[in-house]
């Protein structure tokens, strides 16, 4: 979501584990919004990939390669195609039917770790996975940290490295066996030597690429996996986008094709998100300028908030459309800070017609309008928000959730 960061405060009238939740006033400013939002987190823990040198920051040697077993083989009789693919301006499920992505987000991966509250806000087994499943949803999102999954840079040994890739494989086995697709999401990075706290404008030369070599190495032989490059580009142009730059912070980015050759060069064939800058938010250009994949296999990123630039029917028919015509397009966030719905219903309504998937942000039991969130606790009852948009997925046709 359009944030910059999750901050941990404690407020007096709290205990020290409560972590209180703030945001930014919800204004379209020029470089984007920000909103700021806490947690508390959870546990799970081990086992390994490789990070950028082949080692843990202490040194010990680790693993890399398919940790989880094939899921939902195609029926095209080819063993290397990916459950979950695209064809033209589809997705296209293991079936061979067009598939959209109707699902949610469960956040706490990026800031849990970092903060050293866990490694997930709340539970991630199967018991919360069929929660999640109740919905009518067929895909989760998971944003991840950097530094958490790589182990460095200070990250606390039981909150990364080995025990936070052990974390993040264990949930997306709990997803796939229940048939859901897991959308993972590099949503807080960094450059150097500094902890990852943040939502940056664009991902680093230091560690970006050394992540996505890793996850799509985990993750490449698992069918029912979409990788998302990077959360919300934002206060950048389309050609730093697409081939990185120096950035006015003081760090080298590298673009969206560097990330989309680090995850072929691993041997994943799954779908990419792309997603557009201006907090993922602005589509304009991505026909033009998008990144090279011998996949073929690039999908569209849109964000979308009440708050947003893009926030009508006339820009998605003038900037959203007219890309989904060519590629697959994932609305990977979807709120709004009302405590209603009626504005994300009037969104689906519209993606609906035009065959566009959409994720709601978030499945985390936060405040309707500081998170914005789904759930109120950690059952799945809907807040006001929430409801709306569990009503409309429960409602789609067979097969579409």
């Amino acid at each position: 979501m359009p944030y910059e960061s999750r901050s941990r405060e404690l407020e007096v009238d709290q205990p020290p584990s409560k972590v209180a939740a703030t945001r930014r006033p919800a204004a379209v400013v020029t470089g984007g919004v920000g909103l700021v939002l806490v947690a508390v987190a959870v546990l799970v823990a081990a086992v390994a990939t490789r990070s950028g040198n082949g080692q843990e920051s202490g040194g010990e040697p680790v693993r890399s390669g398919p940790l989880l077993p094939r899921l939902g083989q195609g029926d095209g009789g080819d063993e290397t195609a990916p459950a979950v693919r695209v064809l033209d301006n589809q997705l296209m499920g293991a079936d061979g039917r067009p598939l959209r992505l109707v699902g949610v987000n469960r956040a706490g991966g990026e800031y849990a770790c970092v903060q050293g509250l866990g490694i997930w806000d709340g539970a991630a087994d199967p018991a919360f996975v069929e929660v999640m499943a109740s919905w009518g949803v067929n895909s989760v999102r998971l944003p991840l940290n950097e530094h958490c999954w790589l182990g460095i840079n200070g990250v606390r040994p039981d909150l990364g490295g080995a025990a936070y890739r052990e974390a993040v494989i264990e949930f997306v086995g709990h997803l796939n066996r229940r048939g859901l697709v897991a959308v993972l999401d590099l949503h807080w990075s960094g450059p150097g030597v500094e902890l990852a706290l943040k939502n940056s404008p664009m991902p680093n030369a230091d560690h970006s690429i050394d992540f996505w070599r890793s996850v799509a190495a985990t993750f490449a032989e698992t069918d029912l996996v979409v990788f998302d490059l990077f959360n919300e580009p934002h206060d950048v142009d389309w050609t730093c986008w697409r081939d990185g730059c120096r950035m006015s912070a003081g760090y080298d980015a590298v673009g969206m094709q560097a990330l989309v050759d680090a995850v072929r060069s691993a041997g994943a064939t799954q779908p990419i998100i792309v997603s557009g800058i201006d907090y993922a938010n602005d589509l304009t250009r991505w026909l033009e300028m998008a990144p090279i994949d011998p996949a073929r296999a690039l999908v569209a990123g849109f964000h979308l908030y009440n708050f947003t630039r893009c926030s009508d029917a006339a820009c998605w028919d003038g900037t959203v459309a007219p890309v989904a015509e060519a590629v697959p397009v994932v609305t990977s966030e979807l709120g709004e800070d009302t405590c209603e719905s009626a504005f994300i219903v009037d969104y689906m309504d519209w993606a609906d017609a035009h065959d566009i998937s959409y994720l709601g942000w978030t499945f985390n039991a936060w405040s309707c309008r500081w998170g914005p969130s789904l759930i109120s606790d950690e059952s799945g009852t809907p807040t006001p928000f929430g409801s709306g948009f569990r009503q409309h997925v429960l409602a789609l046709p067979n097969g579409e959730g």
